[in-house]
């Protein structure tokens, strides 16, 4: 059996995770960013992007999940409602 006492994966004992926040595109900039961030999501597992422009990927995430489900809808013949179902 595994030990439950203790954190998991960078979390406190509160389950609040306990990653370094920064803007990546800035410390990407600096010559050493690179080394930077490796060495964070090494230590941590993660670096929260909290810059200006770091909800991007999400959206454009966002954007390929839905036009995939229409390419597959169209392929299979299925709509969204038939999906629910």
């Amino acid at each position: 059996m595994s030990d439950h006492r203790e954190p998991h994966n960078g979390r406190d004992l509160h389950g609040r995770l306990g990653v370094p926040k920064a803007d990546v595109e800035e410390l990407l900039e600096d010559p050493r960013g690179a080394d930077i961030v490796r060495e964070e999501v090494r230590s941590a597992g993660a670096v929260a992007d909290v810059g200006p422009h770091a909800a991007e990927p999400a959206r454009h995430i966002a954007e390929l999940i839905e036009e995939n489900r229409e390419d597959v809808g169209r392929v299979t013949g299925r709509t969204r409602k038939d999906a629910r179902k």
